[in-house]
C-alpha cells in the first residue's frame, strides 16, 4: 500500500478522506492533542484495520470522536456530571468513559460495557467528522507504545505503507493524549492525565487517581510512548562512560551529553507538552545508546507530562496505573 501524505488546504481533501472512511479505510487526521489514525467507529472490519495497522493488541480500547453531543446519547448512557463535564469541556481533549451502548462494536471496547468518548477541537478533524457524519475511532497514529505524532512526518515515519492516506495540518496544539475520566457515582476517576488538569476537573467533582480500577482505558499499559532506545530518568550525574548519551532537559544540565534536546526554553510546561514527543523523537533518531530524562514540576500539565515520561522509561507497575 502507498501512503500519501495531502495538505489539509489541498482542494478536496476532505472530499477524499470520507471516500476512504466510506470504504472502511484508516486515515490519519490531526487532533488537538496529537494525530490520530481515525477510521468509522461503528464498523468493525475498519476498526479492526487500526489494530491491524498500529500492531495495537485488542485488548486495548479505542476512543470515540464524537460529531457532535448529539451523538453522545445514541452511543452511551452520560450521568448528569458527565453531561455537565461535556458542555464545560468539549470540544476539547477530555475523554469521557461511560456506560456504551449495544450500537458500538466490542471490538471498539475490548469487549467492556464501558466506552471512552470525546469530541476534537481541531477544526480540520472537525471538518471531516462532520462531513462523515459517524463517530471515529481515533487513537494516536504511530506503531503500538511507541511515541505519539504530532506532525505529519511522525505519522509517515510509523505507518508508512499500512494506511493510504495522512492529512498535514502541521503540528499539533497541545501535543499530549487527551484527559481521560471514568464517570462514578459520586466522583471522577483519572485514568490519564492530559491537557485538562486535575484541578480543572476539582471544580465539579472529588477526583481520584485511577489505582485499582477493573476496567481498562486506553492509553493505561505500564510501557507506552516509548522511544526504541533505552530510556531512564536522569538523576543528575554524569553520563555513563563509553555510552553515547542524550538527554531531555528541563533544566541546563551542567554535564556533557552527546545531545541535548529542551522540553521548554522558556520553561513553561505548556509548551514543553507540546514539544514532548518531537523532542524525544528527535533523541531517539539519533543513534543514541542511551537516553536520560528530567522531571519537570507537576503542576498543572506537568503531571501528564510526567506520567508520559514514566510510561516511556517503562518505571510505571499495573498497581500504580
Amino acid at each position: 500500500m502507498k501512503t500519501r501524505i495531502v495538505s489539509a488546504e489541498t482542494e478536496n481533501c476532505e472530499t477524499e478522506v470520507v471516500r476512504f472512511l466510506s470504504a472502511g479505510q484508516p486515515v490519519a487526521l490531526p487532533t488537538e492533542t496529537v494525530y490520530g489514525l481515525a477510521a468509522d467507529a461503528l464498523n468493525p472490519m475498519a476498526c479492526e484495520r487500526i489494530f491491524k495497522a498500529k500492531e495495537r493488541p485488542f485488548d486495548d480500547p479505542l476512543i470515540v470522536h464524537l460529531p457532535s453531543p448529539d451523538w453522545l446519547d445514541k452511543l452511551c448512557e452520560p450521568s448528569p456530571l458527565a453531561r455537565r463535564l461535556a458542555e464545560v469541556f468539549w470540544p476539547g481533549p477530555l475523554t469521557l468513559v461511560l456506560p456504551r451502548h449495544e450500537i458500538v462494536p466490542d471490538i471498539v471496547t475490548a469487549h467492556q460495557n464501558t466506552l471512552a468518548v470525546r469530541i476534537s477541537a481541531h477544526p480540520i478533524f472537525q471538518k471531516i467528522i462532520n462531513a462523515f457524519n459517524r463517530p471515529l475511532a481515533a487513537p494516536s497514529a504511530n506503531r503500538f507504545g511507541r511515541i505519539s505524532p504530532t506532525q505529519a512526518a511522525h505519522v509517515r515515519s510509523e505507518l508508512d505503507g499500512r494506511i493510504p492516506l495522512i492529512v498535514d495540518a502541521g503540528p499539533c496544539l497541545h501535543g499530549i493524549e487527551s484527559t481521560i475520566v471514568s464517570i462514578q457515582s459520586d466522583h471522577l476517576l483519572l485514568c490519564r492525565q492530559g491537557p485538562i488538569t486535575k484541578e480543572q476537573l476539582e471544580r465539579f467533582a472529588v477526583v481520584l487517581e485511577g489505582g485499582g480500577r477493573e476496567e481498562i482505558t486506553p492509553g493505561s499499559l505500564p510501557s507506552h510512548y516509548a522511544p526504541r532506545t533505552p530510556c531512564r530518568f536522569w538523576e543528575g550525574g554524569p553520563p555513563p562512560v563509553g555510552l553515547s548519551v542524550g538527554l531531555l532537559a528541563w533544566n541546563k544540565p551542567k554535564v556533557k551529553f552527546a545531545q541535548v534536546e529542551y522540553l521548554s526554553t522558556k520553561q513553561d510546561l505548556r509548551d514543553a507538552a507540546a514539544n514532548l514527543y518531537d523532542a524525544l523523537r528527535r533523541l531517539d533518531e539519533a543513534m543514541l545508546d542511551l537516553i536520560f530524562v528530567e522531571r519537570v514540576p507537576t503542576a498543572g500539565c506537568g503531571a501528564a507530562i510526567m506520567e508520559r515520561l514514566t510510561k516511556a522509561t517503562g518505571s510505571l507497575t499495573h498497581s500504580s496505573l
